[in-house]
């Protein structure tokens, strides 16, 4: 896989009929280990081990349902109340992070309504705080520590 933008982390994998899988500690099974989900697994842990989030508040591919549509947020991260407070959606390192791209994270946001959306493709990563009051997005410089967030 291409090397990411992001910390090495020792991800478990193992091969399967001619396919690499990957072990998903969120969802506890072996996943198809794509680009995308190499993007998924990093940054989730990238998330947990350098930003201090709980591993426990977090949940990858989390159905939501939109337009009566059934769609998956990539990562999607809880309060100590179980309120979601960050949705994370991830791209693979060839994938341009576009304003496409922004709008997709803000469409699953309608059903979330969080205060933090961040987008990565392993390579770039972004992190924006939405003031629902004012309807204005906010950039930040840095993806912030959890504690910061709560």
């Amino acid at each position: 896989m291409q090397k990411l933008n992001l910390p090495e982390y020792d991800l478990k994998t193992k091969e399967e009929s001619d396919r690499i899988l990957v072990f998903d500690p969120f969802r506890s099974r072996y996943l198809v280990y794509t680009p995308e989900e190499h993007v998924r697994q990093h940054f989730a842990r990238f998330l947990i081990e350098e930003r201090g989030f709980p591993a426990t508040l977090m949940a990858t591919e989390h159905a939501l349902k939109l337009n009566k549509m059934s769609k998956r947020c990539d990562i999607l991260v809880f309060n100590r109340e179980r309120q979601p407070v960050v949705l994370v959606e991830c791209k693979s390192p060839s994938v341009k992070i576009s304003q496409a791209v922004f709008d997709q994270v803000a469409r699953y946001n309608v059903v979330f309504r969080v205060s933090y959306l961040m987008v990565t493709n392993g390579m770039k990563h972004y992190c924006c705080r939405v003031d629902f009051a004012s309807g204005k997005v906010e950039f930040m410089d840095e993806i912030p520590h959890y504690g910061s967030l709560i």
